[in-house]
């Protein structure tokens, strides 16, 4: 038995908590209100969730869109859920993840200036000079910045989003994971 969250009939699955944020980050700088477009942006708990989210919310038709958003290393748990359960769903894949989608399409230089926007620059310049991550590539150093901190991938998610939406570059799988929910 399917249904709808707070009237929205068309669901986003996400992994998690910050997936959230920058999906519904992108659909506010995009003027699209996902309220009024009936679309809810559910995360799962991970990867190993999105099959319950598919049970919980039925499968794509009826007037019904069910998309997924997953990084790249979830693809084939994401994949097995929905061939377990006999349904076919757009799934976008994040190239590692989230945050390495949108620290390559902003470049490692525009996420620390976002860093420093935000007073962080020093925090992640201490992380830099670890022995572990000296001399290792800055987004790498950047992922695991962002990685470390209990609520930092939360905090960052809907400030490298609005970046990523000021210098028009905005991860292709993000974009289509809310293109695909939101036209008609």
């Amino acid at each position: 038995m399917s249904e709808t969250i707070g009237g929205a009939a068309n669901v986003i699955l996400v992994e998690g908590v910050s997936d959230q944020i920058a999906v519904e980050t992108l659909a506010g700088a995009l003027d699209r209100d996902l309220a009024a477009l009936s679309v809810m942006v559910v995360p799962t708990n991970g990867a190993q969730g999105i099959g319950r989210g598919v049970d919980r919310f039925g499968p794509a038709g009826e007037g019904r869109r069910v998309v997924i958003l997953c990084d790249a290393g979830e693809e084939q748990v994401v994949r097995r859920a929905l061939d377990r359960r006999l349904v076919t769903l757009p799934v976008f894949v994040c190239d590692l993840d989230l945050e390495d989608e949108l620290i390559r399409a902003l470049t490692p230089a525009r996420v620390e200036e976002v860093l420093a926007a935000n007073d962080q620059l020093g925090s992640f310049r201490i992380l830099q000079d670890q022995p572990a991550w000296r001399g290792q590539p800055a987004a790498a150093q950047l992922r695991r910045f962002f990685g470390s901190g209990s609520t930092r991938k939360w905090r960052y998610a809907k400030e490298l989003v609005l970046a990523a939406v000021r210098h028009d570059c905005v991860p292709a799988p993000l974009r289509d994971v809310l293109d695909a929910a939101t036209q008609p």
